[in-house]
């Protein structure tokens, strides 16, 4: 007879002969092949996704660049409500893309920086919010 919650294997007696899976276990050896996908978005290509501004942060910051001329360090960090660490590795790799300018400089004797979008880095937000609206419009049209 069966434990009780027990799953009955390929005898019928609940006993662990290899017919119970506990729960978060693979069960691989059960599951039809993966596939490929019809229709997948290329990780390359003029249809990809650019990786480097759909990061959370930097596309936070790409944003607001793009409203105004010129954003502070610190009311960035306050903005996006991030580190000091966070900020500065997301805002050096946009840097490094060319998508971003920095200026330091010293207002009353206290270190300032400073952030722009540069005309590539505009281009580049430009494409990035035509490819997400022709998402969600062809998302609306399903």
């Amino acid at each position: 007879m069966a434990k009780h919650g027990a799953v009955p294997d390929e005898r019928g007696d609940g006993a662990s002969g290899g017919g119970e899976h506990r729960r978060g276990e693979s069960r691989a050896r059960d599951a039809a092949p993966l596939r490929t996908v019809r229709g997948k978005a290329k990780s390359e290509g003029p249809l990809a996704l650019d990786r480097l501004i759909h990061e959370r942060i930097r596309l936070g910051i790409l944003s607001a660049l793009a409203a105004t001329d010129a954003v502070s360090f610190n009311d960035l960090k306050k903005l996006l409500a991030t580190t000091d660490g966070n900020l500065s590795v997301h805002a050096r790799k946009l840097e490094e893309a060319n998508y971003i300018a920095c200026t330091k400089s010293f207002e009353n004797r206290v270190p300032k920086t400073e952030y722009s979008i540069t005309p590539a880095g505009r281009r580049a937000f430009e494409r990035y919010l035509d490819h997400m609206e022709a998402l969600i419009r062809a998302a609306r049209e399903r």
